[in-house]
């Protein structure tokens, strides 16, 4: 019998999980459910006999891999995927996905909630500045960069975007200015919405020379990943620039280095971007779907691996 597994540490909400349990259960396969565990042998006990897997920012590893004797497909329900070993997918022959698209607009609605709360001081009583005519660039034109740049234009703020595998036609297309590099990005744009992966070539790539390009009352909104930042050169810029604030729904491993910048930088204690009702029912259904469609029709459009 055909089992779908749905291992989530941090649980779907109740609605999400009813929505997957009927559609795979529709699709004839038993459905299993691990939630909150706490102990990683619950998870490789839970794969033994699993034949798809869904997860959140539940790490699959090698051993998950290994372990999973019978496991076809795994799908992250949500954008990024770098919690999955593709490496170990591929050598076991498991198809990895992921469910591009479905938090998107969760992720850029809390980009701006973010920003304006810090241009407006964390409402302290003090007079902020307005978002409209200032300049903003998205960094990587994907799903969120689209939702992005469509409430900034809504706002009336000019629109920059760079991204190499986007192009500038596509750009345009959106009434949104393509650049040619990130350097003149970040030389442009006071405020910069950052939604680059986390790979070999990105990870520290955020670095002091690149962000002090930024023009006077710079914001870096970070939803992408952490490690795209280098921790060590973004404190030496907050040292150097007390014009400079960072915001993240990423908490920096050196957060406790922050503490002297009080009002310049803000962190979720845990990440935010698709901490939204729609968001976590859109990403867990196009999941179950995925899976099916797999299973069934052997579709891999949204293969990662």
């Amino acid at each position: 019998m055909t089992k779908v597994l749905v291992a989530t540490e941090k649980p779907f909400a109740k609605e999400a999980v009813d929505q997957i349990k009927t559609i795979i259960e529709k699709a004839g396969y038993d459905f299993a459910l691990l939630e909150k565990y706490t102990d990683k042998a619950e998870l490789l006990a839970a794969v033994k006999d699993a034949t798809a897997m869904i997860v959140r920012s539940d790490d699959v590893t090698a051993e998950v891999v290994k372990a999973a004797k019978a496991l076809k497909i795994v799908v992250r329900a949500g954008a990024g995927y770098d919690n999955l070993d593709l490496e170990a997918c591929s050598a076991n022959d498991v198809v990895a996905m992921n469910t591009p698209g479905q938090n998107s607009n969760a992720v850029a609605e809390l980009v701006f909630g973010m920003l304006i709360s810090m241009v407006r001081n964390a409402y302290n009583g003090n007079a902020g500045t307005e978002l409209r005519g200032k300049k903003i660039g998205i960094h990587a034109y994907g799903n969120v960069g689209l939702y992005v740049a469509k409430i900034a234009k809504g706002m009336g703020m000019e629109v920059y975007a760079f991204d190499p595998f986007v192009s500038a036609d596509t750009i345009k297309a959106d009434g949104v200015t393509p650049v040619d590099s990130v350097e003149e990005l970040y030389a442009t744009c006071q405020y910069v919405s950052l939604h680059i992966p986390a790979n070999d070539k990105t990870k520290n790539s955020i670095n002091y020379n690149l962000l002090n390009k930024m023009p006077q009352g710079a914001v870096l909104i970070n939803t992408a990943r952490k490690e795209v930042i280098n921790e060590a050169d973004m404190i030496k810029l907050m040292q150097d620039r007390a014009d400079f604030a960072y915001i993240s729904d990423i908490t920096p491993d050196n957060k406790a280095d922050f503490a002297p910048f009080t009002g310049r930088y803000f962190f979720t204690p845990k990440k935010m971007g698709a901490q939204t009702a729609e968001a976590n029912i859109n990403a867990g259904v196009a999941a179950a779907n995925q899976i099916v469609d797999f299973i069934k029709n052997g579709n891999t459009k949204f293969k990662v691996n």
